[in-house]
C-alpha cells in the first residue's frame, strides 16, 4: 500500500508542494523528509510507514484519489480510546486527592477537540497532514477540526506501530503536560454538563437537544443544534460535528440562565 501510495503522490505531484513545476523526484524527496521530520516528533523511528500516511490522511484528500487511499478515520477512532486511557491514568496517579467528580471534567477538558487542536499546532501536525485546501477555504475552525482528529488518529497508530509505552509518552509529552496547569485547563468548557447539573440543581426538565439542519459535503458538515429545557428554546449551536455544536448550544444555554437569573 505504501509504494502505491508513492507513486501515486508522484504521477500527482501536489501532495507536498505548490511549485507546479517542482519534479517527481522532489516531491519523493520532500516526502521522505516529511517522514524523517515525523519521527523527530514522535521520538521514536517509525516502522509501519503506510500507518502514518493513513493517519494524516483527511477525507477531504480521497476526493482527488478514493481508490487508492483510506481516511485516518477508524485511527481516529482507536487513538481517541488510547487516549482517553493515558489521561485517566495520569490524572489518577497524579491527582490522589482529588474527587472522581474533578478527574471526569478534567480528562474531558485535556481530550476535547480545542484542546488538542492547540496540541496539534505546538507540533505543526498541520505541515504533515493530507488534506484537500479548497474545502477548507481558509477557515481556522475547520483547520482546528482537521488537525484535533489527525491528533487523535497519530496517538492510534503510534500505538499500533510502538506500542502503549510510546504512545503514552507522546501524550504526556505533548497534551498532557503543556496544558496541565494552565488556565485553560482549569477552565471547565464541558457546558453540556453544567447544564445538566443547572437543571437538575433546580429540578427543571433535563436539557434536550435536536438537530435542525445537517448540510454541507461529508467530510465538511454543518451542523445546526438546539437546546430545549421542556418545552422552551435555550440556544442555538452551530459547529462541524454534532458534539461539539451541542456544546455550543449549551454554552449559548448557560448564557441565557445567567441573564434570567440577573433580571
Amino acid at each position: 500500500m505504501f509504494s502505491k501510495f508513492l507513486d501515486w503522490i508522484i504521477d500527482l505531484k501536489i501532495a507536498f508542494s505548490e511549485k507546479e513545476k517542482e519534479s517527481p523526484k522532489d516531491i519523493f524527496k520532500a516526502f521522505n523528509k516529511k517522514l524523517k521530520a515525523l519521527e523527530s516528533v514522535l521520538r521514536f523511528s517509525i516502522t509501519e510507514k503506510s500507518l502514518f500516511v493513513k493517519a494524516l490522511t483527511h477525507r477531504s484528500f480521497l476526493e482527488i484519489e478514493p481508490k487508492l487511499l483510506k481516511s485516518n478515520e477508524r485511527l481516529e477512532f482507536l487513538g481517541d480510546s488510547v487516549l482517553g486511557v493515558i489521561v485517566a491514568e495520569y490524572l489518577f496517579k497524579n491527582f490522589l486527592d482529588d474527587s472522581e467528580g474533578f478527574l471526569t471534567k478534567a480528562r474531558a477538558r485535556l481530550v476535547n477537540k480545542s484542546m488538542l487542536a492547540e496540541a496539534a499546532n505546538l507540533i505543526d501536525l498541520k505541515e504533515f497532514i493530507l488534506f484537500d485546501k479548497r474545502y477548507i477555504k481558509s477557515s481556522q475552525k475547520g483547520m482546528d477540526t482537521i488537525s484535533a482528529d489527525a491528533m487523535e488518529a497519530l496517538i492510534g497508530a503510534i500505538y499500533l506501530d510502538a506500542g502503549l509505552e510510546k504512545a503514552e509518552e507522546f501524550v504526556i509529552r505533548n497534551i498532557i503536560l503543556p496544558f496541565i496547569n494552565t488556565d485553560k485547563f482549569k477552565q471547565d468548557e464541558n457546558y453540556k454538563g453544567q447544564l445538566l447539573e443547572y437543571t437538575h440543581a433546580n429540578k427543571l426538565s433535563p436539557p434536550i437537544y435536536k438537530l435542525l439542519k445537517e448540510e454541507g459535503p461529508e467530510h465538511l458538515k454543518e451542523f445546526t443544534i438546539e437546546v430545549f429545557i421542556g418545552a422552551e428554546s435555550f440556544g442555538i449551536g452551530f459547529g462541524r460535528n454534532k458534539k461539539a455544536t451541542e456544546q455550543e448550544a449549551a454554552k449559548k444555554a448557560l448564557e441565557r440562565v445567567k441573564i434570567i437569573t440577573a433580571e
